[in-house]
C-alpha cells in the first residue's frame, strides 16, 4: 500500500452529517460546530467560503475540504471578486454579519444568531435544509466529526480550505450519484452515504495535491524516488518488523548511507523518527477503536512489551496510552 492510501484510509467517515443545503440569496451560515473536517460540493448557483480571513469563491461543480476545528462560514457570492486576502488580522466572520441566517454549534445545533431554534423552520425532508425548498444556491455539505491519529497525519498536510475547481476533483457522476443517495430513502442509505462521501473526499485531496506538487510533504512526493517509495511502502505494510536503517536500506537495493540520505532529503526526517511516529500513530488508533489489551497493540505496531510502547507513547503524545484512550474513547 502506498503511503497516500495508508493515511487516506483512515478518516472514515462514521453516520456523517450529510446534507443538501439549498439557499435563496441574500444568505450566510455560520459554522461553528468544530468537526475536523468539512467536504463542500457547489451543486448549483454558487458560494463562498470565510475562513482565517480568506474568502474563497466557488461556482458550480467546486469542491472544498475544510479544516477545524476553527470556525468558519459560508454565504452567498455577491460580487465576481475571487479569492482574496482580507486587510489585516481578522476574527472568522460574516462578509455581512446582518444576513447570518443561521449558526450552526456543536453537535449541529442551529439556531439564529441571538439563538433561537431553526431546525424545524429550516428543514425541507430528511437530508435537504435550508431557507427555501428550491432555492438558487445549492450545496452538498457532509462533516466529520473527528479523524483518527492517521487521518489528522494526513489531513494536516491540507490548508486550511482547500479548494478545487470544477472538472479537476471528482466527477460530477460521482457527486450525482452521492446526491442521489442521499435525497432517495432506501435501505442502508447511512452506509452507502458514508461510503461515497469518503470516495468524494479522497478524490479531493488526491486532486488538489497533484495540482499543488510544490505544497505536497516530502512523503507524498516520493513516486517518483523508488528508493524512498519502496522503504515507505514497507514501512506502512509492515510496522511491526524490527526495521533498522540497515535493513530498509537492503529492503530497497541501496547502501545504508544512500538511503539514509536520499529519505531524509525526501521526507524530511530520518527513517527512524518516521518508523516511530507511524508506529504509535496506529498505536493511537488501535486504543480508540479497540478493546485490545496494550501488549497486544505493541506487538502490532513493532514495540516489545507493554511497557516499551507506554514510554514511547508517552514521550511523544505527552499522555500515557491509558489516559489517551479515557481521552478519545
Amino acid at each position: 500500500m502506498d503511503p497516500l492510501s495508508g493515511l487516506l484510509d483512515h478518516p472514515r467517515a462514521r453516520g456523517a452529517f450529510t446534507l443538501r443545503v439549498v439557499m435563496d440569496p441574500p444568505w450566510s451560515i455560520d459554522v461553528r460546530d468544530e468537526a475536523a473536517l468539512t467536504l463542500v460540493v457547489v451543486l448549483r448557483g454558487s458560494g463562498r467560503l470565510v475562513a482565517d480571513g480568506r474568502k474563497t469563491e466557488m461556482r458550480p461543480g467546486d469542491v472544498a475540504v475544510v479544516r477545524g476545528p476553527q470556525p468558519y462560514v459560508v454565504e452567498h457570492l455577491d460580487d465576481g471578486t475571487g479569492p482574496e486576502v482580507l486587510p489585516g488580522p481578522l476574527p472568522v466572520a460574516p462578509s455581512h454579519p446582518s444576513l447570518t441566517s443561521a449558526v450552526i454549534g456543536p453537535d449541529q445545533s442551529c439556531t439564529t444568531p441571538d439563538g433561537t431554534d431553526l431546525h424545524l423552520a429550516m428543514a425541507h425532508g430528511t437530508h435537504t435544509w435550508g431557507n427555501t425548498a428550491d432555492g438558487t444556491d445549492s450545496l452538498l455539505v457532509a462533516t466529520y466529526p473527528g479523524t483518527s491519529e492517521a487521518g489528522r497525519l494526513a489531513t494536516e498536510t491540507l490548508p486550511r480550505v482547500a479548494h478545487v475547481p470544477a472538472g479537476s476533483g471528482p466527477g460530477t457522476a460521482l457527486v450525482d450519484l452521492l446526491v442521489h443517495e442521499l435525497t432517495t430513502d432506501q435501505v442502508g442509505q447511512s452506509t452507502v452515504v458514508d461510503r461515497l462521501v469518503d470516495v468524494v473526499l479522497v478524490a479531493t485531496v488526491r486532486a488538489w495535491l497533484a495540482a499543488h506538487p510544490d505544497d505536497a510533504p516530502g512523503w507524498l512526493s516520493t513516486a517518483h524516488d523508488p528508493v524512498v517509495h519502496g522503504a515507505l511502502r514497507a514501512i506502512h505494510d509492515r510496522p511491526a518488523e524490527p526495521w533498522t536503517v540497515l535493513t530498509l536500506a537492503r529492503e530497497v537495493d541501496v547502501s545504508r548511507a544512500t538511503f539514509a540520505a536520499r529519505f531524509r532529503t525526501q521526507v524530511g526526517s530520518p527513517p527512524m523518527a518516521y518508523l516511530t511516529r507511524w508506529r504509535l500513530t496506529l498505536a493511537a488508533d488501535l486504543l480508540t477503536a479497540t478493546d485490545r489489551t496494550l501488549a497486544s497493540i505493541a506487538a502490532d505496531v513493532g514495540y516489545g512489551s507493554a511497557f516499551a510502547l507506554s514510554a514511547a507513547f508517552s514521550q511523544q503524545m505527552g499522555t500515557s496510552p491509558s489516559r489517551y484512550r479515557r481521552q478519545h474513547a
